[in-house]
């Protein structure tokens, strides 16, 4: 996204900010998440420390809802009429870009909001967010904006201890969201203050110590079955468990072989204790029932995870237009829809049943179309191009791509992975060389694009 140069609220100094007035979903599924995670129309002032969101008309449309709702800022004092030549040519971009099937009289209806929270209460009412938890989510994004504000660390410490009931796996679930935007939109010192912030949350808080606690097992149970390879039998997958030296540990095998831990393994278990006597048969005794009550829960959870995504296909499969169902239902899509949906395509084809074959292979085709950006597709494409006049050449040949988004994905990559390199990290370190390498080819095609 292209960011423009504005006047800071409070010292007036010459900022740059992300400015958006249009949020049409049907035509660009992220525009709801730039909205909801607060990327767009909000600033950060290097000059006097200003942060919060600039008073900017919206509109926003979601044909698959039938929602057109507009919002005009009462603090700008714009008359009525006034406000009708800002907002009516962005609801005709909104008409225009719809195929004439698809323009119903909602476009006509447009919803106008006298606040920004009003507005946002009723996208989320749409999507089945309640008001309570709508109340505990914007609860949580405040705390994430009182975190980001935070003078220093000793201040972010005291607002952790007073609101540690909020800081759980939906707060971190959220933080997360909003760190990934904010390095995709370029706010690179944003993304660097949400760094650091994370590694704090992560140190004081008791959520994000058990979360460092499962990354760094399964990092290390991934490491055992790594380096186990192809020898990695029933036998060897019980030595493994037997030598965890923690719950956690435990768990984390769980997670990661659950497939082996079928029948034969847990009989070879029973028979490993029927040998044992004493103290090493409690012991025994008591781990094979830790690893029966987690695989118990793995399985429920997948069980749980597989009938929701059942039910997301299902919903799909139901409805005429297809790819319109799949774009309405993005958020819902996960690896297991996928997953269910390929399984689903397998059965009718066996079945012979082409009706349910032919819905089955749309989706599919539409979700492998949605599922990533034209523009990060191309950086992947020019990542593998080995030397510098061959990648100057296919950028010569696809000027077109190289637009706002292009650099905008190309600047967001190339902050991460120089991050994750810092931390020590070889593939990134790999990885960032390649990307700086396409975004100085890529700045250079850019600006003679521009210059003419």
């Amino acid at each position: 996204m292209p960011q423009t140069q504005i006047a800071c609220p409070n010292c007036r100094q010459m900022i740059a900010a992300n400015i958006e007035q249009l949020f049409d979903v049907t035509q660009d599924p992220q525009a709801k998440q730039r909205l909801l995670g607060g990327v767009s129309n909000t600033a950060r002032c290097p000059y006097c420390g200003f942060q919060g969101r600039l008073a900017t008309p919206i509109v926003y449309h979601d044909n698959a809802k039938e929602l057109l709702l507009t919002f005009f800022p009462p603090e700008l004092n714009v008359p009525v009429n006034e406000q009708e030549k800002v907002i009516g040519p962005l609801i005709k971009k909104v008409t225009d870009a719809l195929p004439p099937e698809k323009r119903k009289g909602y476009l006509l209806k447009p919803i106008p909001n006298l606040s920004y929270e009003s507005m946002i209460k009723l996208i989320l009412e749409k999507d089945g967010v309640t008001p309570e938890m709508l109340k505990e989510q914007q609860e949580r994004v405040q705390l994430v904006e009182r975190l980001i504000q935070a003078s220093s660390k000793d201040v972010r410490r005291e607002i952790i201890k007073q609101n540690e009931k909020l800081l759980d796996e939906q707060f971190f679930a959220l933080f997360s969201r909003l760190a990934q935007s904010a390095a995709g939109s370029g706010q690179q010192q944003i993304a660097q203050t949400m760094i650091e912030l994370q590694n704090q949350l992560l140190e004081e808080t008791s959520f994000g110590r058990q979360l460092r606690e499962s990354v760094g097992e399964l990092e290390a149970a991934t490491k055992s079955l790594q380096e186990a390879g192809q020898g990695l039998t029933r036998e060897k997958l019980l030595e493994i468990v037997l030598q965890s030296p923690s719950e956690a540990r435990l768990r984390a095998y769980v997670s990661l072989a659950r497939g082996g831990m079928d029948y034969q393994f847990f009989q070879l278990l029973t028979d490993k204790i029927e040998r044992s006597s004493g103290e090493e048969k409690a012991k025994l005794e008591a781990m094979r029932q830790k690893l029966l009550d987690y695989t118990d829960e793995v399985d429920k959870q997948i069980e749980a995870r597989y009938k929701q995504a059942q039910e997301v296909v299902e919903r799909i499969l139901a409805e005429e237009d297809i790819p319109r169902a799949v774009e309405a239902n993005l958020q819902r899509i996960t690896q297991d829809v996928v997953d269910i949906a390929t399984q689903m395509l397998r059965q009718a084809s066996e079945r012979n049943d082409y009706a349910r074959m032919g819905k089955l292979q749309k989706m599919i085709e539409t979700l492998r179309q949605a599922s990533m950006p034209p523009e990060v597709e191309f950086i992947e494409r020019l990542l593998d191009i080995p030397d510098d006049s061959a990648l100057e050449k296919i950028l010569e040949e696809n000027q077109q791509m190289v637009n706002d988004e292009f650099m905008q994905a190309l600047i967001g990559l190339v902050a991460q992975m120089d991050q994750a390199a810092e931390q020590g990290n070889p593939e990134a370190k790999a990885l960032s060389e390649k990307l700086n390498r396409v975004y100085k080819t890529a700045m250079k095609i850019s600006m003679k694009k521009n210059l003419g």
